[in-house]
């Protein structure tokens, strides 16, 4: 018999806030983190800010005998290291990190499944390793070889595989169940949680810690996401990215992510756990129009909100609270406007919307759970934050109800939707806790 999978903690960390409450009340005062970026020197670049993490180290949330190992963690790596940490410590759940001789979760019932993104090398890692491979001031591959390669760490390439997210994770906290990673750009962590929800469900684990994290604040990531065409550069303000907003002009980049606990209910029960909310739906999509990165596509997320409504056996009429997207690209949120109102129809007009890409800029591969998130809080707290930076929506984008205040609701069920360039859409329906 399937069992129920409920979400028991919440890890976020984000721009405006380290922890799922520092998060939530942050949103809740609209607060933003957008602002110059100080990580590199951005000077040159057509887009000089971003939504960064202040003062930021994966060796506040690992154990002491493992901070060595954060030399060899990309940020991307830190960020859900972290996240980790704190949703563990938000479910009251007893790991390896802690203690490993009174694990809550036997560590062959413990899953790990996380989204991540394409791991941007350290340029200047790297590069102070290319400068002793040149010869007569150019790049010699036969140098490389023999010597340049040498003055890289050993263990250098582990710090760019995107599954390593998982594998800190799963080292740190002694999860021997199953284990994933997902790479499907900002829908990854609606689609490890969508994952992770049918291995409780079908009984090959008791609890997975799942959701997704992202850092593309570097040279190489600002870079591409210009050449993309899909930042907005001009405007150094605090309210440059705007989703849905009439004054949209593009997105920023911003770094963090979120994980959840995701939890068989009995389990839960047993233990006294607390309950955020109930996932009972899921659905995904594909646009093989993706494959053009430079023309607009939500990745067919009609398809993906109507799969997760049928897979949660409710209607449009039953949701409460919806948690779009909003990349701040003007194309991006016309079409996902238009994607609510082909799923919901006349529906979406009437459901609070928010939306919080305003605040914290794009996360990427940590977008899609952060929404989840905020989805698990929206229903656990009966209301819905602000959208930063929203005032009167962009012509196209009438179809959602955004507000720039907070709204108190009383909602059964909440919707959330992610897309990622490329192609594929991921939705999840959340249900409140009974």
């Amino acid at each position: 018999m399937s069992r129920r999978v409920v979400i028991t903690g919440l890890g976020v960390v984000s721009p405006v806030g380290l922890g799922a409450e520092a998060f939530w009340q942050a949103l809740l005062d609209g607060r933003q983190a957008v602002g110059p970026i100080s990580l590199f020197d951005a000077s040159e670049f057509p887009c000089r800010i971003a939504g960064q993490l202040a003062d930021f180290s994966a060796r506040n949330f690992v154990p002491k005998d493992y901070r060595k190992s954060v030399k060899v963690m990309a940020r991307d790596i830190e960020i859900a290291v972290a996240a980790a940490d704190l949703a563990f410590k938000d479910a009251g759940l007893t790991t390896r990190a802690t203690d490993s001789a009174a694990m809550t979760v036997p560590a062959k019932r413990l899953g790990c499944n996380i989204g991540a993104g394409l791991i941007c090398t350290d340029l200047d890692e790297l590069g102070q390793a290319v400068n002793t491979a040149l010869t007569d001031g150019a790049f010699d591959i036969r140098k490389w070889g023999s010597t340049g390669m040498q003055n890289l760490n050993p263990l250098w390439l582990l710090k760019y595989l995107p599954n390593m997210l998982s594998c800190h994770v799963t080292i740190i906290h002694g999860c021997e169940g199953p284990s994933n990673c997902v790479t499907c750009g900002d829908a990854s962590g609606p689609q490890s949680i969508g994952e992770s929800r049918s291995w409780i469900a079908r009984g090959a684990a008791d609890v997975v810690i799942a959701g997704g994290a992202e850092s593309k604040l570097n040279p190489m990531g600002l870079v591409r996401q210009g050449l993309l065409g899909r930042l907005c550069t001009g405007d150094d303000s605090p309210a440059a990215c705007r989703p849905f907003d009439v004054g949209h002009a593009g997105t920023v980049i911003g770094e963090g992510g979120a994980l959840a606990i995701l939890e068989d209910a009995d389990h839960a029960d047993r233990r006294g756990g607390r309950v955020y909310a109930e996932v009972v739906g899921f659905g995904g999509a594909c646009d093989p129009d993706g494959i053009d990165v430079l023309k607009p596509t939500v990745g067919g997320m009609d398809l993906a909100v109507r799969n997760a409504l049928r897979n949660a056996g409710i209607t449009p009429a039953d949701v409460g609270v919806i948690v779009a997207h909003g990349t701040g690209v003007p194309g991006d949120d016309a079409l996902e406007a238009a994607a609510w109102r082909a799923a919901l129809g006349k529906q979406a007009d009437n459901i609070p919307a928010v939306a919080v890409t305003g605040a914290t800029g794009s996360l990427f591969a940590g977008a899609g759970a952060t929404s989840v998130t905020l989805a698990a809080l929206a229903l656990h707290k009966g209301v819905v934050p602000p959208t930063a930076n929203f005032t009167k929506p962009a012509a196209g984008c009438e179809g959602l109800n955004l507000s720039a205040n907070p709204r108190e609701v009383k909602a059964t069920y909440a919707l959330t939707a992610a897309f990622g360039t490329g192609g594929q859409s991921a939705a999840v329906v959340l249900k409140t806790a009974t």
